[in-house]
């Protein structure tokens, strides 16, 4: 049976970018309003507001094709470790109303996001298994 890491790499890779990505068009089509009240509302400056489309735009897009897929993947922790303290911290310790945890989908995103970031891109990816940040 052959070594199947490369694939489930290359599967975790696109599915997290992609439904990242979806977040950052989103963004995009909306504005940064509301990026930018959550980050003056937390004493920071509006300026770091701009950064969530590194993290839901660029970053996602590395992920998907394969370049820079450590430090693209830490930047979407990143950004989902902001998102969750600036937007999410009143659901940490909540459920939801199917029993669930209120922030399942960022916790998921931010442990494939960090597994990404120890995995590396693997051999499916235009960085190739070799390549320093993949």
């Amino acid at each position: 049976m052959q070594n199947t890491d490369d694939l489930g790499k290359l599967i975790l890779r696109v599915v997290l970018g992609g439904l990242i990505l979806l977040h950052g068009i989103a963004k995009i089509i909306a504005g940064p309003a509301f990026v930018i009240s959550a980050t003056t509302s937390a004493g920071l400056p509006a300026a770091v507001g701009y950064l969530v489309y590194l993290g839901e735009v660029i970053a996602p897009i590395l992920l998907i094709v394969g370049i820079w897929s450590r430090l693209a993947a830490l930047i979407i922790a990143g950004n989902m470790v902001f998102a969750i303290v600036l937007v999410h911290t009143k659901q940490l310790f909540t459920l939801n109303e199917t029993g669930g945890w209120s922030l399942e989908l960022q916790g998921m995103f931010l442990v494939a996001a960090l597994a990404l970031v120890l995995l590396g891109a693997g051999r499916f990816s235009m960085g190739g298994r070799g390549g320093r940040w993949n």
